[in-house]
């Protein structure tokens, strides 16, 4: 903090090192609970250690950080931590690919992202930081797992699993690639598995309702999580099979379009379809075909809608011998209602593209206002609300009405029943893996599923394993597996299976307010601490991880860890980082950096000369290669160039198009902001000098100025209006240029230009952060920027003392003044009538009478 001799350029590399280590001798950002102090948490959320940071991780965490230093600067006890989300599958394939432990190549890259996330500036609390694959973090976590599981919130049950059979393994239903295993191109098995469940169903009511209280979450990402929880109120109904004794149990939410049906049809993992296809191969062949097609709803939305006649009839419950085939179905998803449909094609898209390809009748059943009972469907069907025809005891009725009554008619004779369904289930955490978290229990032959007693935790992974034999190492190895059973005594195995990575970040902010407690959560820290005030991450994440989360809360406050259940109070989804794309003329994608311009400003490649195709913008990714190291902006230019360029152009929430140019821009004017300290062209006051509370009118204007952008500011940075800030600054930065262009001679000049390059200093400290302290450092200060309170305005000096007046004749505009504030009426009505577009108007006629509203508007009416 000592003065520093001038440069001639800003040198981000002799003080960007110097003032992260300045902050960290200090222990700047380290928090303690302090009653006296309001908290505010920030959280951006934390990476999975891949080796390297990219431009999405220099967004996402410069925004959190401008936050956090505000905040900080506000007076408020902020905590701000990183860790690690460790375990996963990406560490196991490089042990099998490169012949490394999981753990050394996780540790290898947590190490190098650290000093990565270091020379960024931000302001993390560095002593609260873990992983993750942490031994004392899956420790507390399997201590939870026990308590779900004790609290009935965690269960064992068989389910159909994607089986890939070269890997041994469970495949996501995204790592199934047209039916064939992402890495080892199998062909992929539906399988039955006994896995682990956490039962987030039972607060599906829940978890919908309190969305409604997230007001500070984006309408976007609370809608997302209402589809995919999916309430929907409908009937179950009950189809006879005709010639069978048993019967077809159907979900529908449009009940009233029964006389409608053409057809029902169950999902290939129906109980009926396995058992048609045990006699059937053809039917067989079909549940195939239907796996390697996929079935998430991703897959089934691009794919053809197929389907297999049974040969089954399933019965109209609504009319006697009304015979409806019945198909195996692709699009008919089991995990949704019963597994099974009746499709009613006038009144379903899906279910007319299947009629029309199987020769399916389509029977009209609602009608648009003024359409009969001939109505008819073309390519698309009518799904507004209209009125039934052809229906029976419905005809005439609203669709609302007409639900109802169907209701009524089909359980009073015991073949359907009201029903809520929700499209979520209970969430999978079993995996056949070795790189998670161990499932703390023992399967004993005579006690059952045993779990492990509290002096057997942690149960830590083994580090002696074997990838050289596809599936999971934990279920072949000789020692780690085999265990008494604590309850009896007998030989009994260890659970093999890990889990799921979502369950480590579904607890992990939680555990930053305590992260050395002996216990999962810490009860007092938590209720200083939490929720999380600030959430920041990617948009990809809206469902799963801040679902889990946030039933993750709700189990722990069930089982007494926590008091409260919605985790994160504010939540904001930053937009991605986008680049050009670069192709060869092979058609291969280029790095930007293999990109020049010839004579002519064409593209070519650098190396080659031959023409390069310049693509759309998309997204950084290394599939295209559209990529930019931020090691090597920052080591050119400077972590806080790379700061201020994300916080630039756009809102946080929106895409941010990366250019050359822009952070060329961004490096001039970073050097134009240190000159107006280190080469000031006027006289400056003595740090600390009084205030003279005389001003000269030069002065007075710059003070406006200086004020009108601390208030600006304050607002943009309490609403993440980055890019508002930064044109903020912008501005104030040309007033000071303005300022010193004139000779500095008046009363107060020199105050007020101390007043403003100090604010600037302050001003750009969260964005901005190691040149902020050089400035301040420049201007005669001893204490950091990073300590200083953030300034405040006069509200005096905000409001301007002069108004643009609008006049007009006849209530078209004819002229604009400026005037100064609350003039006397009488001289506003003089001036205004001064003015040649208001005289040229007026054209001689008499004036009846002039309106003036003060400080704002004057009509003249003739």
């Amino acid at each position: 903090m000592e003065h520093r001799p001038a440069m001639a350029r800003y040198n981000p590399k002799a003080t960007e090192v110097a003032w992260q280590q300045t902050w960290s001798d200090r222990r700047t950002f380290a928090a303690e609970a302090d009653s006296s102090k309001p908290k505010y948490y920030v959280l951006e959320m934390f990476p999975y250690p891949s080796g390297r940071i990219h431009m999405g991780h220099v967004r996402n965490y410069t925004l959190g950080d401008v936050l956090t230093r505000f905040k900080r600067a506000q007076g408020f006890n902020v905590l701000h931590p990183m860790g690690w989300d460790a375990f996963g599958l990406p560490a196991e394939n490089a042990a099998i690919e490169r012949g490394i432990h999981p753990a050394k190549w996780t540790r290898d890259n947590i190490a190098a992202m650290k000093k990565e996330l270091q020379a960024m500036g931000l302001s993390y609390d560095w002593g609260r930081e873990f992983a993750t694959c942490d031994v004392e973090y899956y420790h507390q976590q399997q201590r939870m797992f026990l308590a779900f599981l004790k609290a009935d919130l965690a269960y064992r049950r068989e389910s159909l699993v994607n089986w890939d059979p070269v890997e041994h393994t469970v495949l996501a239903n995204e790592q199934v690639i047209e039916g064939r295993g992402w890495r080892s191109g199998a062909l992929v098995e539906q399988k039955k598995l006994t896995q682990w469940f956490f039962r987030i169903t039972e607060f599906s009511d829940e978890l919908l309702a309190e969305l409604g209280k997230l007001d500070r979450w984006p309408e976007r990402v609370r809608l997302m999580q209402s589809n995919w929880i999916g309430r929907s109120e409908g009937l179950r109904v009950d189809f006879a099979l005709a010639g069978r004794g048993d019967k077809l149990t159907v979900f529908t939410t449009r009940h009233d379009t029964l006389f409608g049906a053409s057809f029902c049809a169950i999902s290939p993992q129906h109980p009926l379809a396995q058992e048609i296809a045990r006699t059937r191969s053809d039917a067989r062949a079909f549940i195939d075909e239907c796996q390697r097609i996929g079935t998430t709803e991703a897959a089934l939305e691009k794919a053809d809608k197929i389907g297999f006649d049974t040969g089954l009839k399933a019965l109209h419950p609504c009319r006697a011998g009304w015979e409806l085939p019945v198909y195996i179905a692709n699009f008919v998803l089991i995990n949704y209602g019963t597994g099974a449909i009746f499709g009613c094609p006038a009144h379903d898209q899906r279910d007319l593209d299947f009629a029309r390809k199987y020769g399916l009748p389509v029977r009209t059943v609602v009608t648009p206002p003024g359409e009969g009972a001939g109505f008819a469907i073309g390519d698309t069907p009518f799904v507004d609300d209209g009125k039934l025809v052809n229906s029976e005891f419905l005809d005439g009725l609203d669709v609302p009405t007409a639900k109802t009554k169907m209701a009524d008619f089909l359980e009073s004779r015991g073949l359907g029943s009201r029903t809520v369904n929700y499209r979520l289930r209970d969430w999978g955490i079993s995996r056949q893996r070795y790189w998670g978290c161990p499932i703390p229990v023992i399967h004993c032959p005579t006690c059952g599923v045993v779990p492990v007693p509290e002096s057997g935790l942690p149960v830590a992974l083994p580090e002696d394993v074997d990838f050289g034999t596809p599936g999971n190492p934990l279920a072949r190895h000789p020692t780690w597996r085999n265990v008494p059973c604590p309850t009896c005594g007998a030989p009994a195995q260890r659970e093999t299976d890990t889990m799921d990575t979502f369950v480590d970040s579904s607890w992990y902010f939680a555990r930053f307010a305590s992260p050395r407690a002996k216990v999962p959560l810490d009860v007092d820290a938590v209720r200083y601490w939490l929720p999380v005030d600030q959430y920041i991450g990617g948009i990809e994440h809206a469902i799963l991880h801040l679902l889990y989360s946030r039933f993750y809360m709700r189990a722990a406050k069930r089982c007494g860890y926590v008091d409260f259940v919605e985790p994160f109070n504010g939540l904001l989804t930053q937009g991605m980082v986008c680049h050009e794309t670069y192709k060869d003329d092979a058609g291969k994608w280029l790095y930007p950096e293999e990109v020049a311009r010839d004579a002519n400003s064409q593209p070519i490649h650098a190396k080659t000369g031959r023409p390069v195709a310049i693509g759309r913008s998309e997204s950084m990714s290394k599939s295209k290669r559209n990529v930019v190291d931020p090691n090597f902006i920052i080591d050119k230019f400077g972590a806080d160039t790379a700061r201020w360029f994300m916080l630039s152009d756009s809102p946080p929430e929106r895409d941010l198009e990366w250019t050359d140019a822009g952070i060329q821009g961004v490096w001039r004017y970073v050097n134009r902001l240190w000159r107006l300290v280190d080469e000031p062209g006027g006289p400056i006051a003595a740090a600390g000098a009084a205030n003279p509370r005389t001003f000269g009118p030069h002065a007075e204007t710059l003070r406006r100025s200086t004020h009108k952008t601390i208030a600006l500011i304050t607002y943009c940075m309490e609403n993440f209006h980055y890019n508002r800030a930064v044109a903020g600054v912008h501005e104030l930065s040309n007033a000071v240029a303005e300022f010193t262009a004139a000779p500095l001679a008046e009363a107060g000049d020199a105050w007020a230009h101390r007043e403003a390059l100090e604010a600037l200093a302050l001003l750009v400290g969260p964005m901005m952060p190691h040149l902020a302290e050089e400035m301040w450092v420049r201007l005669g200060h001893t204490t950091l920027v990073a300590e200083t309170p953030w300034p405040r305005h006069d509200p005096a000096l905000v409001v301007d003392d002069k108004v643009t007046v609008a006049i007009q004749v006849m209530g078209k505009l004819r002229a604009t003044v400026e005037l100064a504030r609350d003039l006397p009426e009488a001289e506003v009505r003089e001036v205004a009538l001064r003015q040649p577009g208001v005289q040229k108007a007026i054209d001689g006629r008499a004036i009846r009478k002039v309106i003036v509203v003060l400080n704002r508007i004057v009509n003249v009416v003739v």
